[in-house]
């Protein structure tokens, strides 16, 4: 996975607009899908900025493969529970769930992409429907 895919994944990840995570990086939105889209390759004081923005280390957005992702849900999936548990309970139960994690991973992996394509599909209906608009209107024109 490249860098700019990384970013694209984390901020759907977070259910944020290009537009809301360009605002947050006081950018424009033109620029910032140019990050996303690998037109343009951001600098390391701009890639610090979205790795903080995005809560994630620099190290890990630059080496960040499949199962650093997955670390990063179940690390951000545990901090919330660790707000509403005993630290120490979790901890213990999450050694021996070792092998549930693995399938748990694996599970949360499935689930993202098929959202990720559910929402690819819906954007590709609507610009079916865009596109079927301008179609009549030119039909109207001609």
């Amino acid at each position: 996975m490249e860098v700019y895919e990384k970013i694209k994944f984390l901020r759907n990840f977070r259910d944020w607009s290009q537009e809301e995570m360009a605002d947050k990086l006081q950018m424009t939105p033109n620029g910032y899908a140019k990050i996303e889209q690998g037109k343009t390759d951001p600098s390391l004081s701009r890639l610090e900025q979205i790795s903080e923005t995005l809560g994630v280390e620099l190290a890990q957005l630059v080496g960040l493969n499949e199962k650093n992702v997955f670390n990063f849900i179940e690390n951000f999936h545990n901090a919330f529970i660790c707000l509403h548990n005993d630290s120490n309970h979790h901890q213990q139960s999450h050694h021996n769930a070792t092998d549930q994690t693995t399938y748990k991973h694996e599970l949360e992996k499935a689930h993202l992409i098929i959202e990720q394509k559910e929402k690819e599909i819906e954007k590709a209906y609507l610009e079916i429907a865009y596109l079927k608009d301008i179609i009549e209107l030119m039909k109207k024109q001609a």
